[in-house]
């Protein structure tokens, strides 16, 4: 079940958060940069676990805070250029592997509801039309609720009933 929500997607009572981004990203714009400011550990880890596994466009990297909050890292973007370029554009054919594997970890990882923005849409500069399909095309059929935040309202909880 998918329902569009506004409101601030870090407020979200749902089980998990996904988002875009890029290897070696430096959470530096948009939702990745409030991630960072409200887990700066995920920022860490998540270059970690880029410099130790090179991981590429289309895969997802799940990571859980001290207080259990679940955030999966879709890798929809190509990586900077340099250490402090910004991430590069992103790929509809990377957003669709990524939500492939991230609809198979939703499962294994018993995820009973997850929030997500628009993704790949700001930083990654892909037109919200594009994306919204394959968003529907590979989680409308999940059998738990899926919020896309699609306005962003700082400090606004969204209704997610």
């Amino acid at each position: 079940m998918i329902k569009e929500v506004e409101g601030d997607i870090l407020m979200s009572k749902a089980d998990a958060i996904a988002h875009g981004i890029a290897s070696m990203d430096n959470f530096g714009s948009g939702l990745a940069a409030s991630l960072r400011q409200d887990y700066p550990s995920l920022y860490k880890d998540f270059r970690h676990y880029c410099q130790t596994f090179h991981p590429k466009m289309g895969e997802v990297w799940l990571w859980q805070s001290a207080d259990k909050k679940k955030i999966f890292n879709l890798l929809t973007q190509e990586p900077p250029i340099g250490p402090n370029s910004h991430p590069g554009k992103a790929t509809t054919s990377a957003v669709r592997h990524s939500l492939k594997k991230l609809v198979l970890m939703l499962e294994s990882e018993g995820i009973k509801s997850i929030a997500l923005p628009k993704l790949s849409t700001g930083v990654g500069a892909l037109e919200w039309q594009e994306v919204k399909p394959i968003i529907y095309e590979h989680m409308e059929h999940l059998n738990i609720p899926v919020y896309i935040y699609s306005k962003f309202v700082k400090g606004l909880a969204a209704n997610e009933e």
